[in-house]
């Protein structure tokens, strides 16, 4: 976290990710202490705050939301309102988290373009290996267009 000489917090920015746009990050600690370097606050949003508590603690983050039991509309209204930052930023990754954005104020931002801009890797994930239907149209297909081409 960014902490002035009189030990108050400092940064230009609020920082939410909602929870499943967090689990995009390769690694997420790391997301959160590089974005401590310039945001006043960070942490991780859901209507499931459960999950939210429970990806906190696997990854060891320290959350600077207290999300309690409101939902994302309300947690997200209330945070922008106690956050003295300069410019609220909320990564999502679908409509409705545009949505969320867009009503309480915070610019929107998807995973991607964050981790360009801020030099953080997504998980890749290996695609899953062909089912048996792909494999045979893929071997049909060759065979066609080879014998095609003779």
């Amino acid at each position: 976290m960014s902490v002035d000489v009189e030990g108050e917090r400092s940064g230009e920015m609020t920082l939410a990710f909602e929870l499943d746009a967090i689990r995009q990050f390769d690694d997420p600690a790391t997301v959160f202490e590089d974005a401590r370097e310039w945001s006043r606050y960070v942490g991780v949003v859901s209507n499931d705050t459960d999950a939210v508590a429970a990806f906190v603690a696997e990854h060891d983050l320290f959350q600077d939301f207290a999300l309690g039991d409101r939902d994302i509309w309300l947690a997200m209204e209330g945070i922008r309102e106690s956050s003295d930052a300069p410019r609220h930023v909320f990564v999502g990754t679908t409509p409705e988290d545009q949505r969320v954005a867009d009503a309480t104020g915070w610019e929107f931002r998807r995973p991607a373009d964050v981790a360009q801009a801020a030099g953080w890797d997504l998980e890749t994930s290996e695609q899953p290996e062909p089912g048996p239907l792909t494999r045979l149209l893929g071997r049909v297909s060759a065979r066609l267009f080879g014998r095609s081409d003779r």
